[in-house]
Formats: C-alpha cells, sequence, structure tokens
C-alpha cells in the first residue's frame, strides 16, 4: 500500500505524518520538475505551502493538482488536503477560497468539533484542541455536499470531508515545532520568538490531538485498498 503526496515546497514537508501514518509515502516535488500523477496510488495527502490556492503562474502545478484532488473524490481514493492543499480541493470541488479577511492566522491556535465529528472516522474524540496555523487565505463556502467538521474563530471553516473518503483540513497536523519555526524565520515575523514558543510549548498536546488522525486515516488507505 503506497500513498501518493504532493509536496509544494522543501519547508513544508510531511513532518509528524511521515512517523505516525506506518504506510510507504511517494512524495512528488513538482518544484523540482517532477510530475503530478493523474490518479493517486492508494491513498492521496495533498501538503501546504505559501502561494495562493488560485496563483498558478506562481505554482504551475496547481491545475494538475486540482484535477488529481478532484479524480480522488471521484474514485473514493482517501484523500487528506492540508492547508493550500485544502483550498485546492475547495477550489477544485466548487467551492470558494478568498483573502482572508482577519489576516493571517499563525500559531498554536484552537480548532473545535462540530456536531459531525462525532461520528468521522478520523476526527471523533478530538473536541476541542490545539493545532499549528499558518495561512493568510480561508475557505469561505465549501463545496456542495462537504459536510463541516471543525470550527475556529476567526476563520471557521477549519475542516470538512467531501464525499466518503476526503477531508480537508485548515490547519497543519503535520506541522513540528522545528517545521514552524522554518515558517516564521522566512520571510521574518516580528513575533517569531513568541510564536514558535507558544508552538514548542503545545508540542505533547499537539501530538496527542492529531497522531490518532494520521493513525486513522491510515487505517481508511489500507481498508479501502484491501480486494
Amino acid at each position: 500500500m503506497r500513498i501518493t503526496v504532493i509536496e509544494h515546497e522543501a519547508e513544508a514537508g510531511l513532518g509528524y505524518l511521515a512517523g505516525w501514518l506506518g504506510l510507504a509515502c511517494e512524495v512528488v516535488r513538482p518544484y523540482l520538475g517532477e510530475e503530478v500523477p493523474d490518479r493517486a496510488a492508494d491513498g492521496l495527502i495533498v501538503l501546504g505551502g505559501a502561494a495562493a490556492a488560485w496563483e498558478d503562474e506562481r505554482s504551475p502545478w496547481q491545475p494538475a493538482t486540482r484535477d488529481l484532488l478532484r479524480r480522488a473524490v471521484d474514485d473514493a481514493t482517501p484523500t487528506l488536503a492540508v492547508c493550500l492543499g485544502a483550498q485546492l480541493l475547495t477550489m477544485a470541488c466548487g467551492g470558494t477560497v478568498e483573502r482572508g479577511a482577519h489576516g493571517v492566522e499563525v500559531g498554536a491556535r484552537e480548532v473545535v468539533a462540530l456536531p459531525a465529528a462525532a461520528s468521522d472516522r478520523l476526527l471523533s474524540g478530538v473536541g476541542r484542541a490545539v493545532a499549528i496555523q499558518y495561512h493568510q487565505d480561508a475557505i469561505t463556502r465549501l463545496p456542495e455536499g462537504a459536510v463541516p467538521l471543525m470550527t475556529g474563530d476567526p476563520y471557521e471553516n477549519q475542516a470538512y470531508r467531501l464525499g466518503p473518503a476526503a477531508w480537508a483540513v485548515q490547519f497543519h497536523p503535520e506541522a513540528t515545532p522545528e517545521i514552524f519555526a522554518a515558517w516564521t524565520a522566512d520571510p521574518p515575523l516580528d513575533t517569531a520568538e513568541e510564536l514558535n514558543a507558544e508552538v514548542k510549548a503545545a508540542e505533547s498536546a499537539l501530538v496527542s490531538a492529531w497522531r490518532p488522525l494520521a493513525r486513522a486515516f491510515a487505517d481508511v488507505v489500507r481498508t479501502a485498498a484491501r480486494p
């Protein structure tokens, strides 16, 4: 069993997920000239990046990534779309992504489960949790048929499920404190030291909240791949 991973930039890799999933991951790096496949393997993960989901001139592989995500939803391929990945999934399936009206959301921030999360295969049991955030764009309208799973303040669309096996999360369950510190250093943030300390202090809470999500996603991949 293999998971296809679309990595948009070297500083936004699998992080925690590399150790938590327990499945082989084939990482595609289109920023190095690698071609985005037409279809994923047994599962699909699309990671984050600095570009906006509509900035195809900045990241010319984004149309192919949106096509891949759309096919994954149509084929019921288990999919986890993170931050930019979630926004690309949203656009690919008819939702709306816009520049966030409240500015950049960055740091360790609380996300809250909605009622549908209680029976969700990935997010049941989460309740309230701390998550790493770093985004300036927002999902403002979900694709038709999407099930909202988590919310937050000031950006309400923090996680949803589309179809039987595609999940979008606006936050970063994969990001380690070290990865986050690399983001706040380039470009440098005035509040980087404070934000980095905040995320480091939340490390155990991050692991407790999001390792079960990763393992549950791996179980979905395994189940879907069985004959």
